[in-house]
């Protein structure tokens, strides 16, 4: 689980046309040239502009001046499509890192208001406590060096789904209803491993704040898909035990463990924790657990053919300690217990992309509607698989000499454009939600000279 805050990082001056070249491919799909170039200004902005993100500092920051409506706009009320967005920045990412694992956590976005799409005053068991806020869904690649969100579900509180005025306010889809969290999960995975082209890995999932484990393990079976998920020691999990009708019964994960504790054997494995390498040692627990796909309990796409891997229950147990620290449910070979261990591990560096995502403006999102809060992150999204990219690539000598701050382009834009600044007319074209005839005109008026202003930024 994370939280979204306001942290801030100061990141050096990417050579500007390596964002121009990166906005190309991005923002291709896009059916008019204006998104794009909108696309370019707010994707510089928040890799670059200091504090909060909003529409006002990123124009000023960018172009020099302010120009709040038409990216307000571009954000909330124009039609591009965030989905393309997100597939092309995962494809692009498994272009230059294979991914070791598919991470599927919570982000608590905190809010004051009532009416902004999703959010509701709930119980948000990841924190313990009642929270006003959006609770949404991240489905992250996780690679040897980092982790970047590539897709996300805005999880919609239950009673979002009655009330009309907050649904027509926020502008959510029809189709958008209340469901168990699982069901956001799979849809997530199925979007990405069925619908992108990108290399199957390992899932990875905290459950360790819900008690209902099955359907999830369920559909990713049903999907041939191996994963790690961490469950809660209250987590009802199927035993073979000699009583009742097929010899099966769920017991709570921690009455496994200690059945476990009593029988089974302890390994002890070693090893370096990240970022910081600190050694660190413990011993763990293994006991397989049946597995079981019921026909009525089918929740996704099935293989035929398919069997499913043997689950285990993989206990954490340290020296001393009276009860286990961490428990997991495992499809993974439990034959190499090092690997699986190693895999729980790169979970952290998810959560971790997330603390680096506020860096590029992932809580300053000030619009209410559906679809501009998911333009909001899938671009925020985009700047940190820049920044990622970058790093994966490694910066070349050229790049090196090139280099300017973010604060250095804008001055230079700024005073190359002093004179060539938007009319108070221009701006008041982009006030109107609608996309009528009177805006597409002044959107073509302005192509010139948002083209003219980038390239004086890469000047």
């Amino acid at each position: 689980m994370s939280t979204i805050s306001h942290r801030r990082e100061s990141f050096a001056g990417e050579r500007q046309d390596e964002i121009s070249e990166f906005c190309q491919g991005l923002f291709a799909p896009f059916a008019r040239s204006d998104q794009r170039r909108w696309g370019e200004v707010y994707l510089r902005g928040l890799l670059h502009a200091q504090g909060r993100k909003t529409p006002a500092n990123i124009s000023e920051h960018v172009l020099g001046r302010r120009a709040v409506q038409p990216i307000q706009q571009f954000v909330n009320q124009s039609t591009w499509s965030f989905e393309g967005v997100r597939r092309h920045l995962a494809e692009r990412l498994c272009a230059v890192t294979t991914p070791k694992a598919w991470s599927f956590d919570e982000v608590v976005f905190p809010k004051n208001g009532a009416r902004s799409a999703a959010v509701g005053r709930q119980f948000v068991a990841s924190e313990g406590r009642m929270m006003n806020c959006q609770l949404a869904l991240a489905s992250s690649l996780v690679h040897e060096n980092g982790s970047v969100p590539v897709n996300w579900h805005l999880m919609l509180p239950r009673h979002w789904d009655q009330d009309e005025e907050l649904r027509g306010h926020a502008h959510i889809p029809e189709e958008q209803r209340h469901r168990p969290r699982w069901r956001y999960l799979l849809e997530s995975v199925d979007e990405i491993l069925i619908d992108w082209d990108v290399p199957a890995a390992p899932v990875l999932a905290d459950w360790s704040f819900e008690n209902d484990v099955e359907p999830l393990l369920l559909g990713l079976e049903e999907r041939g898909l191996g994963y790690l998920v961490e469950v809660a020691p209250s987590a009802k999990l199927m035993v073979r035990r000699p009583v009742g009708p097929g010899g099966m019964q769920y017991w709570a994960a921690s009455d496994v463990a200690r059945d476990l504790g009593e029988h089974g054997e302890r390994v002890v494995l070693a090893w370096q924790e990240k970022p910081d390498n600190r050694a660190r040692h413990s011993q763990f627990l293994v006991g397989r657990l049946p597995s079981a796909q019921p026909p009525a309990r089918r929740v996704g796409p099935h293989i035929p053919g398919h069997r499913p891997a043997a689950r285990h229950l993989v206990v954490e147990w340290p020296f001393g300690r009276p009860q286990p620290r961490t428990y997991w449910v495992t499809s993974l070979p439990v034959a190499r217990l090092h690997e699986t261990v190693a895999l729980a591990e790169l979970r952290h560096r998810a959560v971790h992309g997330f603390q680096k995502l506020q860096d590029f403006g992932l809580g300053d999102f000030e619009g209410r509607s559906f679809r501009g809060w998911h333009h909001h992150v899938t671009l925020a999204s985009a700047a940190a698989g820049f920044h990622a990219l970058r790093e994966l690539n490694g910066p070349d000598d050229e790049s090196q000499a090139l280099e300017v701050t973010g604060a250095e382009s804008a001055g230079a834009e700024s005073s190359a454009d002093a004179d060539d600044e938007l009319t108070p007319r221009d701006e008041e074209l982009y006030e109107d939600e609608l996309l009528d005839e009177e805006i597409l005109e002044a959107e073509e008026e302005l192509e010139d000279e948002i083209r003219d202003e980038l390239r004086a930024e890469v000047r």
